[in-house]
């Protein structure tokens, strides 16, 4: 019984194979140890997934949980607390370049992004990420990621530097105004999440040539502040993520502008990971 996990800022798929075959996936909240504290973690684990789980099978014996956050200094505290959540005897906790590493390439060589809430992207050798240009968050970096994106847009819409009818359009669906934004981003918990809701409207006005600009020009960051550093322009480029999914055409077009091809885009790598993994 094997459970596999890939895990954004937003969401969490788990996949649970039993002998090779899938049995069923579940979807909780996202987890991110450099965010949340243990408390709120195994709070997630217990009560969205192992409350959750199929009546009559065992507790998994393998965990493979790829996520946000997990850096190296994070993975033994992931370990812990995945091992005592799910009663696996084994357990392996790696950040989720890797995850889509794996998913996107299998064992093959490429450039491996993850364009969702957040950004990322690693030089993947067909084994491990050799090297990696630091995401560093959406407020340092994480170019083309939702929570860039949106964080572009409302400053954008803000500071009226988009049509006055698309501020009034945004704010009357949503809600929101300048001052319910601030406290958002600046008072409340996971300002990134919130910023990234943004995406749904962004990608409604993609006929608007103001918002294509701004969605491609944040791509054409992602590739130039991140990719140019591998120096491999000669491999192919694979991306996972919501972001990656539904801006496609427009991360094609970036990509070629900076002399870079995107050859596959996966909206989420559980299906990658549970080939990868199969022979577990």
């Amino acid at each position: 019984m094997i459970l596999i996990a890939d895990s954004g800022s937003t969401k969490t798929d788990w996949c649970l194979m039993h002998h090779g075959e899938v049995v069923t996936h579940v979807t909780t909240q996202g987890l991110n140890p450099f965010y949340q504290d243990d408390a709120t973690i195994s709070g997630v684990i217990e009560t969205e997934l192992m409350a959750r789980w199929p009546s009559g099978l065992p507790r998994p014996h393998k965990v493979f949980f790829y996520g946000a956050g997990v850096r190296p200094e994070m993975s033994s505290r992931m370990f812990a607390l995945l091992r005592a959540a799910t009663g696996a005897e084994y357990v392996e906790a790696h950040g989720d370049l890797l995850g889509a590493a794996r998913a996107l390439f299998g064992r093959e060589a490429g450039i491996a992004c993850i364009l969702g809430t957040g950004s990322n992207s690693g030089l993947y050798d067909g084994s491990v990420i050799v090297q990696n240009t630091p995401p560093l968050g959406f407020i340092l970096g994480d170019e083309g990621s939702g929570a860039v994106l949106g964080k572009r847009f409302v400053a954008d819409l803000c500071k009226g530097l988009l049509p006055e009818a698309l501020r009034e359009e945004y704010f009357a669906t949503t809600g929101q105004d300048v001052a319910s934004i601030i406290r958002a981003v600046y008072r409340e918990p996971l300002p990134n999440r919130h910023l990234a809701q943004a995406t749904r409207f962004i990608h409604s006005h993609l006929h608007l040539e103001s918002v294509e600009a701004l969605v491609v020009n944040s791509f054409r960051d992602f590739f130039r502040r991140n990719l140019v550093q591998y120096g491999r322009s000669d491999l192919p480029v694979r991306a996972v993520g919501s972001v990656a999914h539904y801006f496609g055409e427009q991360l094609c077009r970036a990509a070629a502008e900076e002399g870079f091809a995107v050859s596959g885009v996966m909206q989420s790598p559980i299906e990658g990971l549970v080939i990868y993994h199969q022979g577990e």
